[in-house]
């Protein structure tokens, strides 16, 4: 997922909200998003250790990880709401991903009961795809800083406040990670979750080391999500002890077929790590 990439990702995204205005004022869907059903909020352990499970048919870096049926969609995330997630990512980047606001919003119905929130994940440039994803049934919406100037960056979030969706901006390395401090100190801390994806940007490997490197960076502020790279208990354990609150897990769960296991082997290690590691101090 090189820049030159995430060039490409920010182009094709760009032209999917033109189509999408087209169609639908900005006006207009607005409109709508105001008059929905509010979808659950977000809610996190005090103190503890979180996940954010993730609905992801297709990788750029694993390749294929599941197939798009419907029924696959809901029973997944109900089996990750069931087995204790927090929240539920669902890609809707549709030309690398195989995503869609459609699987989107199948998610957040089938969420909705349980008192799960959905977030939307894709490559946003415009603050219409947050209204988009509100309309959709998303509680959330990520922000990939590399992708976004600061105003860019801020239009989002203002805009995801609007209509009582929580951010989470994505780092990769210490430049994004400042643009993420100075974004805190300028709009406060409200409704922000602050992420580092450990994949490097060229080789889409995870770099050994790097959530642990730049984890104790973050903003303490607002709650910690170490993203890729974690796919066991073990995983999700030296996460908690590196500082994070939240772990977003896709590939590793996306592979099993019933994922429910995994999800309550995570927040277990992850709990006692952070509980030992609070007990420790």
């Amino acid at each position: 997922m090189s820049t030159d990439f995430l060039a490409q990702m920010a182009a094709a995204s760009l032209a999917r909200v033109r189509a999408a205005r087209a169609t639908c004022p900005e006006s207009e869907l607005m409109e709508r998003a105001l008059a929905a059903e509010p979808p659950p909020p977000l809610r996190l352990t005090p103190g503890g250790f979180d996940l954010i499970a993730e609905i992801k048919l297709h990788s750029p870096a694993a390749g294929r990880l599941r197939e798009a049926a419907a029924e696959d969609i809901v029973g997944r995330v109900r089996a990750y709401a069931r087995a204790g997630a927090c929240a539920v990512s669902v890609l809707t980047e549709p030309s690398r991903f195989e995503g869609s606001l459609e699987h989107l919003a199948r998610a957040a119905a089938a969420l909705r009961p349980l008192g799960v929130p959905a977030m939307r994940k894709d490559f946003l440039v415009d603050p219409y795809q947050v209204i988009e994803a509100r309309v959709s049934g998303a509680a959330g919406v990520l922000a990939i800083l590399r992708m976004l100037s600061d105003a860019q960056a801020a239009a989002l979030i203002r805009r995801a406040r609007e209509l009582s969706l929580f951010v989470l901006l994505e780092a990769f390395d210490e430049h994004d990670i400042e643009r993420l401090h100075a974004l805190v100190a300028q709009l406060g801390g409200t409704g922000l979750l602050a992420g580092v994806n450990s994949r490097d940007l060229t080789t889409l490997e995870v770099v050994p080391g790097r959530l642990e490197q730049l984890g104790p960076r973050l903003p303490e502020r607002v709650p910690r999500v170490a993203e890729s790279g974690v796919s066991c208990a073990e995983d999700a354990a030296r996460m908690a002890q590196a500082g994070y609150d939240l772990a977003l897990v896709g590939s590793a769960l996306m592979r099993e077929e019933s994922p429910a296991e995994l999800v309550h082997a995570m927040l277990a290690a992850g709990r006692t790590a952070r509980n030992t590691g609070a007990r420790g101090r």
